[in-house]
């Protein structure tokens, strides 16, 4: 794998599961996780995004933001996971629950789109609605392994960065396709990311997010986020 769109290639649709979030009762086999998060970037080409393309998604441990990664992947947008201060000038589509549109301060050039429910306002883009009518094909988008994927407040790092760090927790952890890996930290730290989002898809296992996370390799406690954090320094 070279970039981060190799890991929900067509030959990635399996019947195994990729990602559960316990606490609103969904699940996705890699057939629906692959599928969904094209149709996420088919939808994000739509706003706009581009390589190089900012994308500010919710911190949120829930299926959406965790598509909208691997959408956004798919056609070189630079996802930054996080709050407010996430929206700058270069973002060109916020990702977040309805709930949580008005603390974010989004420019003219910043499509809004929202989850949970249907937003208010009709210039926002509602997730559930416009995402799920979304074309299921693969977008074609030419990637490289020095492009851009995820950026933090310390540094931006490559799609090759990522799939490096996430490679490593692979192999020093022994991540298969039969284990689970519990996500309990925050998206905004990209060690989190890379272990815990990346290298179970990665490997083909299972992603868990949010409350009720449990699994044989937990991510997000002080010692492993330092480890993969460094892998990614």
């Amino acid at each position: 794998m070279d970039v981060l769109g190799d890991a929900i290639d067509r030959q990635r649709r399996t019947s195994d599961i990729a990602l559960r979030a316990p606490a609103v009762g969904r699940a996705y086999d890699y057939r629906r996780f692959c599928t969904s998060a094209w149709k996420v970037g088919n939808f994000l080409r739509h706003l706009g995004v581009r390589s190089g393309a900012g994308v500010a998604i919710a911190d949120d441990p829930i299926p959406e933001p965790v598509l909208t990664f691997y959408g956004a992947a798919l056609l070189g947008g630079v996802v930054r996971f996080g709050p407010a201060e996430s929206v700058g000038d270069d973002t060109r589509a916020l990702v977040v629950p309805v709930a949580d549109l008005g603390e974010y301060d989004a420019g003219p050039s910043t499509k809004q789109v929202a989850y949970g429910s249907q937003p208010d306002d009709p210039t926002v883009s509602y997730f559930e609605r416009d995402v799920w009518s979304e074309n299921p094909t693969e977008p074609p988008d030419h990637i490289t392994p020095s492009d851009p994927l995820l950026a933090a407040s310390e540094a931006t790092y490559s799609h090759g960065d990522v799939l490096g760090a996430a490679t490593e927790v692979v192999d020093d952890h022994g991540v298969a396709s039969d284990t689970t890996v519990a996500v309990r930290g925050s998206f905004t730290a990209p060690g989190v990311v890379a272990a815990g989002l990346v290298a179970p898809i990665v490997a083909g296992g299972t992603v868990v997010v949010g409350p009720g996370a449990e699994g044989d390799l937990v991510v997000g406690g002080p010692n492993s986020d330092i480890a993969v954090e460094t892998l990614l320094g």
